[in-house]
């Protein structure tokens, strides 16, 4: 019975090509550029113009061989990468994972909601209508009864994030000024290297890594099928990256050029830099759009990613192609517990700066213990034809620890900022 099922999914792929593969590189990419990353890419451009466009080309390769390493990891296994550092380094070292994993993705939750009401109130609606709906959008995606409808949605609404590309055109880079900066690396300045290692730093989430091997897993991947998800994850990458990009060069040909440095903390802040330029209401909608797809795509994924981690560990049932009853309830009700608990915090007014502080510097000591894992892992509970070997593993391994080290000297910084 379990051969023919197998043999009837096999054909049923088959016949719908790549369509029926790819789906969670894209979605863990689109997820990557959430509300924090897309402030964070416009402050760059805003304050460093084309120069910061150079360290997201370089960027690219990093992010791809460290999510193509979660791919064959959980299609070759079968098992969440919560489930593989329980087996392999017991559950202390799960449990470390999973806890850190757990305050990460709630303060990356914070961040969602935050960007989500500012879109809202860029046109006057209260966050008190904008969190309760998003919320209960979130919540309810995870009711739909398969994994593969939850991707759907999630691809489809992160894609609002190409909005923006036409703020870019409408923003008139030149493309001198553009060659320019790809040449020029003030690596001198500190401010410029902390703000490059905050966005190596960043490029990587640890629920990223968690996401997609919980993904691969739950959509019944198999090895045949490894070479489309390589391609599923490097096309994920690069739209990532050139929307990182986008943000940049729009920011860079405004407020950038003329010589604005001002930090931003919100939406609004974002809107209002560019309404100059483009117009009120272009810079409205444009921002509104592209971030309002990046924060609920990420939400999503988020939330599943921390919700995978702490399954895994704690060895319950943890997949969305289960329908919600007692064996599966678990799972549901931490889903919907990190939503509930970010949306909370939001519309609480509660202090979040210190928080958003300590989740920086809990993420920049996360980064290093899950790339770390992630190398063992791979070494570890691979078979050996699936390994990396020559020149790309040399190649990946170095990228990982340049990566590492870069989250590690955030630390100190950071913490200076208590």
């Amino acid at each position: 019975m379990i051969e023919k099922k197998d043999n009837l999914t096999k054909t049923r792929r088959r016949g719908r090509g790549w369509l029926a593969v790819w789906g969670p590189g894209l979605l863990v990419m689109l997820a990557d550029t959430d509300a924090g990353c897309l402030i964070t890419a416009a402050q760059s451009g805003a304050q460093w113009g084309y120069t910061m466009v150079l360290p997201q080309l370089v960027l690219i390769p990093v992010l791809f061989m460290a999510q193509e390493m979660t791919v064959r990891l959980g299609i070759i296994t079968q098992e969440g990468h919560g489930t593989l550092i329980r087996k392999y380094f017991g559950r202390g070292w799960a449990w470390l994972a999973a806890v850190t994993l757990g305050i990460s993705a709630v303060g990356a939750l914070l961040t969602e909601f935050i960007g989500i009401a500012g879109v809202g109130e860029l046109f006057g609606v209260s966050k008190w209508i904008t969190i309760p709906i998003a919320t209960a959008f979130l919540v309810g995606i995870a009711f739909l009864g398969e994994y593969r409808r939850v991707e759907k949605i999630g691809v489809m609404v992160g894609l609002a994030e190409f909005a923006f590309v036409i703020a870019m055109v409408m923003a008139k880079p030149q493309l001198g000024d553009l060659m320019r900066g790809l040449v020029t690396v003030p690596w001198r300045n500190s401010s410029y290297v902390y703000l490059v290692a905050a966005n190596v730093g960043a490029v990587i989430m640890p629920w990223m890594l968690f996401y997609q091997q919980g993904a691969v897993v739950d959509k019944h991947l198999t090895a045949a099928d490894i070479p489309q998800e390589r391609r599923d994850t490097a096309v994920g990458t690069l739209i990532t990256q050139a929307i990182m990009i986008v943000f940049i060069v729009t920011f860079a040909a405004t407020v950038g050029k003329h010589g604005g440095s001002e930090a931003f903390a919100t939406v609004g802040q974002m809107a209002t830099a560019l309404a100059p330029y483009l117009g009120e209401l272009p810079a409205n909608l444009l921002i509104g759009t592209s971030l309002l797809g990046g924060s609920l795509v990420a939400a999503l994924v988020v939330a599943l990613a921390g919700t995978w981690g702490l399954t895994e560990v704690l060895g319950w049932p943890h997949s969305l192609n289960e329908p919600f009853n007692c064996k599966s309830a678990g799972f549901y009700l931490i889903y919907i517990g990190a939503h509930v608990i970010g949306a909370v915090l939001v519309l609480a007014n509660i202090q979040l700066v210190d928080l958003a502080v300590t989740v920086e510097v809990i993420n920049a000591l996360l980064v290093p213990i899950v790339l770390g894992f992630l190398l063992l892992l791979e070494a570890k509970a691979l078979p050996d034809q699936y390994r990396m070997h020559g020149w790309y593993r040399l190649v990946a391994t170095t990228l990982c620890l340049l990566v590492m080290a870069f989250g590690l000297y955030m630390v100190g910084p950071m913490t200076h900022l208590w």
